[in-house]
């Protein structure tokens, strides 16, 4: 944003840009820097000619989703403002040559769950009248790593890809249930009103590309992910 001439001399060297920069919290003008981040992005493709881009988004555009599923055809209804920033960014940069919009879903060690360390007098946990947590998609730091790695060669390689594309492991996990996994406890409280029971990302068109496996993700799986990435960083 500051230097567009080395942004622009740096897609020119690159077959494909991924732009994961982002705001996620702030002032409705901070959350609008989404917008001009991902057209930035889009700016530099253009000027060297055009590349591929691929452009960070999230599942919290559609809100609640229809019956809890999100699909990438369905009509983005964000409920919370980080949502509402993510899809006026896709909405005012909708058509733009190259780029492909990734709805990621929860990142594991990224998220508010597992990726900050528990509050003074412990975690907190809304519990739905099911009994368990609400439901996510979620994926562990690595398998997005290596899911956006085959992404980039396939979009270097000109494959046909979808400008929308959802992207997690299959199927929605507790939260209950991967802070078990992940050793931690919670004090159970009854979950308020407004709180979304599931988000769970239809993940066909990621399965399709190889990016991600068919079969749901586990629990114990995306901790485990996780703990290993952060043990090679210790």
């Amino acid at each position: 944003m500051r230097d567009p001439e080395a942004f622009a001399a740096a897609a020119r060297a690159c077959d494909v840009i991924v732009n994961l920069a982002g705001v996620t919290a702030g002032t409705p003008e901070a959350l609008a820097l989404n917008t001009t981040l991902a057209r930035a992005a889009l700016d530099a493709a253009d000027a060297a000619g055009g590349r591929p881009v691929l452009l960070a988004s999230s599942a919290a555009v559609y809100g609640a989703g229809h019956a809890g599923i999100c699909r990438e055809t369905d009509a983005p209804a964000p409920l919370a403002p980080y949502g509402a920033a993510k899809a006026a960014m896709e909405e005012a940069l909708a058509g733009r040559a190259g780029a492909i919009w990734l709805r990621i879903g929860n990142v594991a060690g990224a998220d508010a769950l597992l990726g900050r360390a528990a509050p003074e007098g412990g975690r907190v946990l809304d519990i739905l009248p099911d009994g368990q947590g609400p439901r996510r998609s979620f994926i562990g730091p690595q398998a997005l790593a290596a899911a956006l790695a085959r992404l980039v060669r396939l979009a270097a390689a000109g494959a046909d890809l979808p400008s929308v594309l959802n992207l997690s492991l299959a199927g929605a996990l507790p939260m209950d249930a991967l802070l078990a996994a992940a050793g931690e406890t919670w004090v159970p409280r009854p979950a308020p009103a407004g709180v979304i029971a599931q988000v769970e990302l239809d993940v066909t068109r990621a399965v399709d590309l190889g990016l991600v496996p068919e079969t749901p993700a586990r629990a114990a799986a995306v901790v485990a992910d996780l703990r290993a990435l952060q043990e090679t960083r210790a």
